[in-house]
């Protein structure tokens, strides 16, 4: 049997499952991230889809198909993971890949050598290290600018191949406006990519605001248990899908069908977890700004940070993603070897709540010079809100900080 293009491919799946594309635009998020695209299995109804632990599908006939050939090309599970973050963002079709980083690799097969992408420079540590380390060396070149200082970014996107940035950054919390940054791309003829990891698409759907494709890494708050490490790449037209497909399905760097089944079970409570978090940063956001030992407090739902009005515009919630800086060096230490509620640990989004160091840990990759012109200092600290009591992370930060 010939190999199929995507295009048959979900066409055939689609039709047998009795799901037309697009999802269930007629049910409101908390409904949809609950129920997921498919709703239950086709085949026998069971209300979570099952794990498909088969590397490889059998063919009825020569010329016929369950619309399954290899795990690598299409597996069930994955795909009523991919079809349900897809409907969640708006778009037409998400891949589920094995780590944000993959997600991100993937979508930059998409560019030639002498292509240039612009990002901004308050970026993950890994991003930067991949863009500039790994990427540089084939050909393609990235501008890092503060996308917020429209002066200085807007003549750097002309001639761009792509755009490249998360809203809220991160560790400094700057909110990017989406819309600007669209039409100011799409005037360049340059593609719009958000990393949508910190607020996902139950508080902010930026295909709405006009961006292209969308990257998540679903080891956050998709996943929000910290058991699984994920990534996503989704696509707001259908003209990339046969190429991201290719580049995909050649490389097979996808999520296994456990972790899909895993994620799917996380993302039916994904609202009822960013609520109580968020809930929690605004609480914590506020007790930060009085205690003696903080100097700055970086929290896109504070009313006195910059972005704050943007956010209210473009996103239905703040997040809860913190970043303070102390008042001496000295006192991260401390803090970080006697916090005992939060957890000293890097990633973010999980019910537990977290803290690193992005100096030294997931921003080291990004050079001294730089760190430091972006506030990223050896007194700044980044804070993941969990779900715990309130009034317990802020005793605890009491103590720790004292």
């Amino acid at each position: 049997m010939k190999e199929t293009t995507f295009e048959e491919q979900t066409k055939l799946i689609a039709g047998l499952a009795g799901i037309a594309p697009g999802g269930r635009p007629d049910r409101r998020m908390r409904t949809n991230l609950v129920h997921g695209h498919a709703e239950e299995d086709p085949v026998t109804g069971a209300m979570n889809v099952p794990v498909y632990l088969s590397s490889t599908f059998t063919h009825p006939s020569l010329d016929g198909s369950t619309g399954y050939y290899y795990s690598r090309v299409g597996n069930p599970t994955r795909l009523e993971l991919e079809d349900t973050v897809a409907m969640l963002e708006g778009g037409v079709k998400a891949w589920a890949m094995s780590s944000g980083m993959t997600a991100i690799s993937t979508l930059l097969k998409l560019f030639k050598p002498g292509d240039r992408i612009v990002a901004s420079d308050d970026l993950y540590g890994g991003t930067y290290r991949l863009f500039s380390d790994i990427y540089g060396r084939y050909g393609l070149t990235f501008d890092y600018v503060d996308l917020t200082d429209w002066e200085r970014a807007e003549p750097l996107i002309a001639g761009a191949a792509a755009v490249f940035f998360e809203t809220p950054t991160n560790p400094m919390m700057h909110v990017v406006d989406i819309r600007r940054v669209a039409q100011a791309a799409h005037d360049a003829g340059a593609l719009v990519v958000v990393d949508n990891t910190f607020l996902t698409p139950y508080l902010q759907r930026p295909f709405e605001f006009g961006a292209d494709v969308v990257i998540h890494s679903g080891t956050k708050y998709l996943c929000g248990h910290n058991d699984v490490t994920a990534g996503f790449l989704v696509l707001r037209e259908p003209d990339l899908i046969e190429q991201v497909f290719n580049y995909a399905m050649s490389e097979g760097g996808f999520l296994s069908p456990t972790d899909c089944y895993l994620l799917l079970r996380s993302i039916k409570t994904l609202s009822v977890r960013m609520d109580r978090q968020q809930d929690n940063a605004a609480a914590i956001a506020r007790w930060l700004k009085g205690n003696p030992h903080v100097t700055d407090v970086y929290y896109a739902g504070d009313p006195d940070s910059a972005g704050y009005e943007l956010m209210r515009r473009q996103a239905s919630g703040f997040g809860a993603m913190i970043s303070l800086r102390v008042d001496d060096e000295e006192r991260v230490r401390t803090t970080l070897e006697r916090i005992r509620v939060i957890s000293y640990a890097e990633s973010l989004g999980s019910v537990e709540s977290l803290m690193t160091f992005p100096f030294v840990q997931t921003h080291g990759a990004v050079p001294l010079e730089l760190r430091r012109s972006l506030g990223i200092d050896e007194r700044l600290l980044r804070l993941s809100v969990g779900i715990e009591d309130a009034q317990d992370l802020i005793d605890d930060l009491a103590q720790a900080l004292a």
